[in-house]
């Protein structure tokens, strides 16, 4: 028996590991995973609850792709809500001098609002 043999119809090439032929599967080159926070929960929720889209994600080598523009986005989507409500609240630097304690409050319950809407708007769809 060969210990290399490739399917005319498929174009797939096996080798001979005992007494079976294996296909030969390499990984497609993914690009390098640079996400935080928001791509790991993003990771962690597609294994938990969509673990079809999370096999595909992962099959297709696209899963690092996603992840990595998860976490972007949804890191920019906090900065312009932390800045858009501080706005709206007026929360300005005035405040901080006047009364760090206020405004470090403040602040933390708008990062917790902002965040509960980035989670809930990009990470557990």
């Amino acid at each position: 028996m060969e210990k290399h043999i490739t399917d005319e119809n498929t174009g797939i090439s096996y080798t001979l590991y005992g007494d079976y032929y294996l296909p030969d599967l390499e990984l497609k080159e993914q690009e390098e995973a640079n996400y935080g926070k928001y791509g790991i929960l993003r990771k962690n929720f597609l294994k938990e609850h969509r673990s079809g889209l999370y096999s595909s994600y992962l099959l297709t080598g696209k899963l690092t792709a996603h992840l990595n523009e998860v976490d972007q986005q949804a890191r920019e989507r906090m900065e312009v809500l932390v800045r858009q409500m501080m706005e709206k609240q007026e929360i300005t630097e005035a405040l901080k001098a006047q009364d760090q304690m206020a405004w470090v409050g403040a602040v933390n319950n708008i990062r917790n609002a902002a965040e509960e809407i980035v989670l809930n708007e990009m990470v557990y769809l």
